[in-house]
């Protein structure tokens, strides 16, 4: 009795060499992913003066060493949809403050209002975009730059309290 010869088969008709190479493809595939993703983003972390920014540091210690010394402390509040602010200011009254949000990982949501005095101590202003959840660096600044009150919000609150 004779065996019929067995007919060969192509290799790429086989499951063997494609399920081979399915790992390595899918590594090339997630690798060009992440080359994109880098290039098409930027690092909002890294600032482009670090080294001036870190000089400046000492400044920025002495104004709030010099509100400190103040006793100033600031009460502020958002509205529930988030598009004015209030500031109450004790142990000082300038004619205007610089309020400034900073986002703690966007950098591109940051905020800086002037805040026009409205009564004794009291300062209100408008926020001209959405505010996106997440902490934020807060800090109230007099005009001159001679001190300044800072602290953290996480972004749920509608008021909170920085210094004192």
């Amino acid at each position: 009795m004779e065996t019929a010869p067995a007919t060969a088969v192509p290799w790429y008709r086989e499951p063997w060499p494609w399920l081979l190479m399915a790992g390595p493809a899918s590594v090339v595939v997630a690798g060009a992913f992440t080359i994109w993703i880098a290039f098409s983003t930027s690092d909002g972390l890294v600032a482009q003066d670090y080294y001036k920014q870190g000089l400046a540091v000492n400044k920025v210690l002495k104004r709030e060493e010099a509100a400190a010394r103040l006793g100033l402390s600031a009460s502020v509040e958002l509205t529930a949809d988030r598009h004015r602010v209030a500031v109450s200011l004790a142990g000082a009254d300038p004619a205007a403050l610089t309020l400034r949000f900073a986002h703690a990982t966007r950098s591109g949501h940051d905020l800086s209002l002037r805040l026009a005095r409205v009564g004794a101590g009291r300062y209100e202003g408008a926020v001209p975009q959405a505010m996106p959840p997440g902490r934020w660096n807060v800090q109230i600044e007099s005009p001159g730059g001679d001190w300044r009150v800072a602290g953290a919000w996480a972004g749920r609150e509608t008021s909170f309290r920085l210094g004192g």
